[in-house]
Parts: structure tokens; sequence; C-alpha cells
């Protein structure tokens, strides 16, 4: 009897939020105002994609954005202000380890003893932990 393949299933970030990692890092070392065009083009995230975020980070505070011939985005805190959770939760929303934690997934709605959404939010805890001590600064 054949033995079945073992299926190995990958978590990662999501590619919206590489890419935002990838813009604050390069605004950050730019120290000043940039266009999107050369945003897009250091970072190889498509102009389309990058505006999307750019937009998002503008929205969430984290950058600012100005019009007309000097136009362009820098950031709007020193990259040692920013937490990584934060960027991370600017372009994908709140951060949970599971939807049964995000309110409608769950088969047990109320949560009441439930151990896996118990320790799922104890995972999610740790995560958020470890991300709000990651700054923009360390990872340039």
């Amino acid at each position: 009897m054949a033995q079945a393949k073992a299926v190995r299933i990958v978590m990662h970030i999501t590619l919206e939020s590489d890419y935002a990692v990838r813009i604050v890092v390069f605004l950050a070392q730019e120290q000043k105002r940039v266009d999107a065009n050369t945003i897009s083009s250091h970072t190889g995230v498509s102009l389309r994609f990058a505006l999307k975020i750019l937009r998002n980070l503008v929205s969430c505070g984290i950058a600012r954005s100005f019009k007309g011939t000097q136009g362009g985005y820098e950031l709007n805190r020193s990259p040692s202000e920013i937490t990584l959770r934060e960027l991370l939760e600017a372009v994908e929303g709140e951060y949970v380890f599971s939807r049964c934690l995000g309110g409608g997934d769950c088969s047990n709605p109320d949560g009441s003893g439930c151990k896996v959404r118990r320790v799922f939010g104890q995972i999610t805890q740790t995560v958020r932990g470890m991300l709000d001590q990651v700054t923009m600064d360390q990872l340039m």
C-alpha cells in the first residue's frame, strides 16, 4: 500500500505586507520626500500597488503625502517610532492568529470554555508583543 505524501503548508506575511515593509524602509533610508515612481522603481513594487499601499500608510498616519511638482511621500514620524505591528496592521487590519478570534468564524461564538480559542488568543498576544518590539529603524 502506497503511503500518502505529506503536504507542507507554509505561513508567511502577505505580499502586500512585504511590500509595505520595503516601502517604509526605503522612505526611512531616504529621509526626504520621494515621488511614487521613485519608490516603485527602488522597491520593486509596481506603481499601482505602491500607490495603494501608500494610501493606506497615509490614512494610518505612518506616511504623509504632498501634492504638486514637489509632491511625493515621506514618513510622518521617525522610523524608531513606527512598529512592525503598526505597519502590518495598516495594510492587513488587526493581527489575529486565527479567524476564530475575529468574531465571525467560530463554531462556539461566545468562546466559553473553548481551549483552542484560549490558546490562539495567547499566541496572538505573543506575536503582537513581538511585532511591537520591532521598529522600522531596526530594519534599515
